[in-house]
């Protein structure tokens, strides 16, 4: 998945969660802050369920293939939020050379 492809997502997920809420709709800003917070927490979440998965199966409870699902899930997760926080420095780092 592509920094860009990431950024698209977090957008759509943005917006259909703000009109499920009835909140804002397309025409309104969307809150970065809080949608990155948003994504990070998701991503702890992702990353704790695979740990406890993992503790599950060394215990000898748990099944290889949840394991395996929670850590990819977790993967995914973290690699989402690296490309859109490498996306907003670049962007940054751009406007940051732009003549005034």
């Amino acid at each position: 998945m592509d920094a860009l492809s990431a950024a698209r997502a977090y957008m759509e997920a943005a917006r259909a969660a703000s009109t499920a809420a009835g909140g804002q709709t397309e025409g309104d800003m969307i809150d970065f802050g809080a949608l990155v917070r948003n994504a990070v927490g998701q991503a702890a979440q992702a990353t704790q369920v695979a740990e406890t998965q993992a503790m599950s199966m060394a215990a000898g409870q748990g099944d290889i293939v949840n394991v395996v699902t929670a850590i990819a899930a977790a993967e995914t997760q973290m690699e989402t939020v690296m490309a859109v926080r490498d996306q907003v420095i670049q962007a940054y780092q751009e406007i940051l050379r732009m003549p005034i």
